[in-house]
């Protein structure tokens, strides 16, 4: 009785047999379709990479500070940057966003004047992101 209700409803080995044949076929696509991508976007991707590094701080007097920072990129990149003034407790103090322009050198030092709440005593670039 099994064996008939099984073959009445679909339930067969050949019908089994197909179906797991079907997964396999679609795992192993979606698969070929992972590691094509991950090899494309990780080996022939574009990789760039930003570089930064404080110079110095010149504190102009109780609310303004001088920040000078140096920035490494690739060259013709268009990078914007955070400059974050600290104060003594290193709570940020002055915050500016900076576009920097696309520029021939991979290094360029850049200066930049932040107003702050209250006396700064260094800063630094929060981070930097391509644009």
């Amino acid at each position: 009785m099994t064996t008939a209700l099984d073959a009445r409803y679909g339930r067969t080995p050949g019908r089994r047999l197909r179906a797991r044949w079907l997964a396999v076929i679609v795992a192993a696509g979606v698969a070929v379709v992972v590691v094509a991508w991950l090899l494309w976007a990780g080996l022939f991707g574009a990789t760039a990479s930003i570089e930064t590094q404080d110079i110095g701080t010149t504190t102009i007097d109780a609310s303004t500070i001088d920040l000078r920072e140096q920035v490494t990129v690739n060259p013709g990149t268009r990078v914007t940057c955070s400059f974050e003034a600290l104060g003594a407790d290193f709570a940020v103090v002055g915050w500016k966003i900076v576009h920097l322009p696309a520029v021939s050198e991979r290094n360029r030092v850049v200066t930049e004047r932040l107003r702050t709440s209250a006396p700064a005593e260094s800063g630094l670039i929060g981070s930097c992101w391509l644009t």
